[in-house]
């Protein structure tokens, strides 16, 4: 068996990943606590201490001591408890786990309480118990984390980024209760004052600004005993990952696998697989979901999937407008779910109220079934067209059911268009009778000469060279050209576009973090781009390419793509690509339609590249068909 300070670190390790995971444990128990208010307090990152004080109901002396105690809680009474969980925290894990691995203290009063009580507690072992004044709730202060387990410790990344992922713990559980007023200091600086009885809308404006909110559709939908609210982005503003997707079940941030598919299911096709931004509440009863199924409570398994799926897709489509309209009332659905109008049943044999005879129904079997009409039916008679083109039943006979009042249409006629004109003969060489003609300097172009004869279906380019033909894929073009000017450093003027009003854009914390180390990189590769207080950054100026390109969802991909980077190649030359490789995909969405002279620039610039052939992707930019190749299909 193990010794109880091994068993303890041990399981420490699962509750305890980083900083970050003692805020999220003491911000949980002190929502449970029913704070109205809870200021947080970090040092370096967390390392050296961490401090969370709520003004809740308390603890007194005896909970006290036994909250240091390993499965003690009081969340959970009777094993029926544990089917409908309505606290963040019920195991009883959290508390010992971290007094384990740092110099732990915690001071606590109830209201009905004269005195306070304050525990000391090192490495797991208690070392003090005493009387203290304090207000009214719990202050738990952790310092020195790790500091006994050593191999834990060195694996701590550099204080901004663990106060990063601080920030971020932070910032979701402030958006799940903005009813609760929230404070965080990051080594004597405030970084967030949060008021309190807030409403969602404030919340969110107040850590991600006026501006993210523009770009959010309300969301308020109820379907049987599931709710879904909050706010959904709108498809053309996406992000590489998921990492502004705020997921929130009964208030826990939770989320499972049928979100995701209920997510993408609920958008339009993104491009390149993107992410929608969400911020999604959830509220359901308590025993039909389970958050007993993941060690730090991230997932959680539904009773029954089916119905959020429907919930979410419904709740997101109808915020969006891209719900379906319902069938009229009193309308039946045919087999391709098209309204069809109600006939009115009518039993076999039966006469009618109205003197008219009765109709026998007849059923449908299918698209291919044939219409089999009974041979003794004698109200059933053919159809004359009148002289408007409406058909009509014989006069002398009863109308059985209503036909159509407008005219049938005309047939549909077709019109064989007309020959084209011949194509031109290829030319051998540019003559330069008036023609946009392009000759590279360098050598590796892919032709001598070109000529931009026009754009197809608004969007391919279609040129004319010395071999053959070739079509040009201008998204692709423009990739490749402003990842090779961004590698290249590339300083021509006009390169670089002044904006005429700067932008201010907040990002996420931990994709602050990262733009922040990588400053330097970005503002070489042309971006007028300096910090602007805590998550904000001022953008003073674009690759004249970017003109068109949303400066905030820019920097997330640059952020994205900064996280998932390697170091096999040297340092300057990784982050340089990768940072050109988001700004290429940042072009995504600024597709419009060329004229002459923009058309011919663009294949200008294409040609100048070292490979104009692919994009940074490795997606062809142009398709190529000789001459040669024309007359083999043409059978000549």
């Amino acid at each position: 068996m193990l010794p109880l300070h091994v068993a303890n670190k041990i399981a420490a390790g699962e509750v305890v990943e980083r900083p970050a995971s003692v805020v999220k444990e003491l911000m949980e128990n002190a929502i449970d606590a029913g704070g109205t208010r809870i200021d947080v307090t970090v040092t370096a990152g967390g390392r050296k201490l961490i401090e969370v004080r709520d003004n809740g109901c308390g603890m007194n002396r005896d909970d006290a001591l036994l909250c240091i105690e390993r499965q003690a809680t009081s969340k959970i009474r009777e094993v029926e408890d544990i089917e409908k969980i309505d606290t963040l925290g019920f195991r009883g894990e959290a508390i010992p786990s971290i007094a384990s691995v740092s110099r732990f203290s915690l001071k606590t009063r109830t209201r009905d309480q004269d005195a306070g009580t304050e525990l000391t507690v090192t490495g797991g072992t208690v070392q003090e118990v005493k009387d203290t004044g304090t207000p009214v709730g719990t202050t738990v202060a952790v310092r020195d984390l790790f500091f006994n387990v050593p191999a834990r410790r060195k694996f701590l990344r550099a204080y901004q980024t663990e106060q990063a992922h601080i920030k971020s713990v932070f910032t979701i559980h402030a958006l799940a209760h903005p009813a609760i007023g929230m404070s965080l200091t990051a080594d004597g600086r405030s970084l967030a004052v949060l008021p309190p009885d807030a409403t969602l809308e404030e919340r969110v404006r107040d850590l991600f600004g006026g501006d993210f909110l523009e770009d959010l559709k309300p969301v308020d939908a109820v379907f049987g005993d599931i709710r879904i609210s909050g706010f959904a982005g709108r498809p053309t503003v996406t992000r590489n990952d998921r990492s502004e997707q705020y997921i929130f079940i009964n208030r826990r941030p939770a989320t499972a696998p049928i979100i995701a598919y209920a997510l993408r299911e609920a958008y339009p096709p993104l491009d390149a697989n993107r992410k929608p931004i969400v911020l999604l509440f959830i509220e359901m009863p308590p025993g039909d979901v389970d958050v007993n199924v993941h060690p730090t409570k991230r997932e959680v398994r539904f009773h029954k999937p089916a119905d959020v799926r429907e919930a979410i897709i419904l709740a997101i489509r109808r915020a969006l407008g891209l719900e379906r309209r319902p069938p009229v009332s009193g309308d039946a659905l045919s087999r391709d779910g098209l309204p069809v109008p109600a006939v009115p049943p009518v039993s076999n044999g039966a006469s009618r109220t109205d003197g008219a005879p009765a109709v026998t129904h007849v059923p449908f079997a299918g698209p291919s079934a044939p219409r089999e009409w009974p041979a003794d039916q004698p109200t059933l008679r053919a159809l004359v067209p009148d002289a408007a083109g409406a058909a009509h039943p014989p006069a002398s006979d009863p109308l059985p059911f209503p036909y159509p009042a407008e005219p049938l249409p005309d047939p549909v006629t077709f019109t064989v268009p007309p020959p084209p004109a011949p194509l031109p003969k290829p030319a051998a060489a540019p003559d330069g009778g008036g023609l946009s003609l392009f000759t590279p300097a360098e050598e590796g172009s892919p032709w001598r000469w070109s000529k931009v004869i026009g754009q197809i279906g608004d969007r391919y380019l279609l040129l004319e060279t010395d071999s053959g033909m070739v079509t040009v894929d201008p998204k692709a073009a423009r990739e490749r050209v402003l990842y090779e000017r961004l590698m290249d450093g590339n300083a021509e003027p006009g390169f670089t576009q002044k904006l005429l009003i700067p932008e201010t854009v907040c990002l996420p914390p931990n994709d602050a973090a990262r733009i922040r180390r990588f400053l330097p990189v970005i503002q070489a590769m042309g971006f007028g781009i300096e910090t602007f207080g805590d998550d904000h950054f001022m953008i003073e100026s674009l690759p004249a390419i970017l003109g068109e390109v949303s400066c905030r969802t820019l920097l997330a991909d640059i952020a994205h793509d900064l996280e998932t980077v390697g170091t096999r190649r040297g340092a300057t030359k990784w982050r340089e690509e990768l940072v050109a490789k988001a700004a290429c995909r940042a072009v995504v969405g600024t597709e419009t339609r060329l004229d002459g002279e923009a058309a011919q620039k663009l294949v200008n610039a294409l040609a100048e590249t070292r490979m104009p052939y692919t994009c940074p992707r490795g997606k062809p930019t142009m398709i190529f068909t000789s001459y040669r190749e024309l007359e083999r299909k043409f059978g000549r």
